[in-house]
């Protein structure tokens, strides 16, 4: 068996083994259902683009209403909690890895995932294999890029990591006033660090500064779970509030950390839904204090949480590219086979969802039932593919 198989697929160190090493190389429970929550809430994102007849910004505030601000709210904790939680994960694996084997698995997993990200991510999205739409960068394409960067930063000492993570995290929203025009041919360039738009090859929804710094400071987090258990979960708790109160006092401010301000509203639940509205796209300091936040309160809460629920996210939580995956293509279908038989043809099937006709769509109430329809559908999947992974130690499951 070998180690990265060990640390991927939740197989316990020897019973010998110090205890804070047994606590840092067994997959926690904690990290996995945390990250299965997430799994579920990008579904909700996801299978409400493709099932909504509110064919605009839900966060904007001159349509949307607080129901749909909400719905669309709440799955802004998944990116962030992805990328961190993957560079937890990186951690615990280089407690069984020598750091070369550790940067060498990184960076094949790394640009794995940015091929899958312009392959088969894409074509769940389009259903298209064309690219007549370009190709579309998102969060796998982050992570996958993230890694890439970590495979490099892991050769140094973890806190110069961390110190990296949080630089960027903390620094990059001085460079929002910098449109990729100030650099002429290199404006592509510019618009893949650090402004979301357009380039000749595609579409970046996913600009990477502030990626590669979540990664990177989670990768530093990790070193937590080599601490006695009370001490690490006191310290997620504090952190997330320290996030949370840093968040409020420069969210009030309007001084840093986002580039469009709050400002009061027609009635105080309004100036509220403003004041939460934070940049996703890059994620401003403030959208990842906001969220990253309570996804470590949660983490710490989860280690002695108890209950039948967590089984069903674990197990979306240990399989998680492959219920990624699975989520897109099983909303982008079921969309389209439901459009299909109330008589609007192809359209919804066969295009992405921005080229979906203004009559297509269903309210909350529909959406929200559409999604625990893809869910129910997804676990048995996952639940499948899960127990391959904990019975088989092929290689290439590690990428999976």
């Amino acid at each position: 068996m070998s180690a990265t198989a060990a640390v991927v697929d939740g197989t316990a160190t020897p019973a010998s083994a110090p205890a804070a090493t047994v606590a840092a190389t067994t997959r926690l429970s904690s990290i996995d259902t945390l990250r299965g929550i997430v799994i579920a809430l990008m579904a909700l994102d996801h299978v409400r683009d493709y099932f909504t007849n509110a064919h605009f910004d839900p966060m904007d505030l001159t349509q949307t209403d607080p129901a749909l601000y909400a719905t669309r709210w709440v799955t802004h904790f998944c990116a962030p909690i992805f990328v961190l939680l993957s560079g937890v994960s990186a951690y615990l694996i280089s407690l069984r890895l020598p750091r070369a084997q550790l940067s060498a698995f990184l960076l094949k997993r790394g640009i794995w995932l940015v091929i899958l990200e312009v392959t088969l991510v894409n074509f769940a999205w389009t259903f298209h294999v064309d690219y007549q739409f370009g190709i579309w960068v998102q969060v796998i394409w982050a992570i996958g890029i993230s890694m890439i960067v970590l495979a490099a930063l892991v050769h140094l000492p973890v806190s110069a990591v961390g110190a990296l993570g949080l630089a960027l995290i903390l620094g990059h929203n001085f460079f929002d006033g910098i449109p990729p025009e100030t650099f002429g041919t290199l404006a592509p360039l510019w618009t893949v660090l650090h402004v979301q738009g357009l380039t000749p090859f595609g579409f970046v929804a996913y600009p990477l500064i502030p990626w590669v710094g979540v990664m990177a400071a989670g990768y530093a987090l990790g070193s937590v779970y080599t601490w006695e258990g009370e001490r690490r979960r006191r310290f997620l708790v504090r952190l997330g509030f320290v996030a949370l109160a840093g968040f409020a006092l420069l969210r009030y401010s309007n001084l840093y950390g986002d580039p469009d301000p709050w400002s009061a509203q027609r009635s105080a639940l309004w100036t509220f839904l403003s004041f939460m509205d934070v940049e996703k796209y890059p994620p401003s300091l403030l959208y990842l204090a906001a969220t990253l936040g309570p996804g470590l309160v949660v983490l710490a809460w989860l280690e002695r949480a108890r209950g039948a629920w967590m089984a069903v996210f674990e197990t979306f939580g240990r399989v998680p590219l492959f219920a990624y995956l699975g989520h897109i293509v099983l909303a982008h279908l079921a969309a389209g086979l439901v459009a299909m038989a109330m008589g609007h043809g192809t359209v919804v099937l066969a295009n992405p969802f921005f080229m979906y006709p203004d009559a297509w769509g269903f309210g909350l109430f529909g959406v929200y039932v559409a999604w625990v329809a893809v869910l129910v559908v997804l676990y048995p999947f996952c639940r499948w593919f899960a127990g391959i992974k904990r019975r088989r130690r092929d290689w290439w499951l590690s990428y999976l």
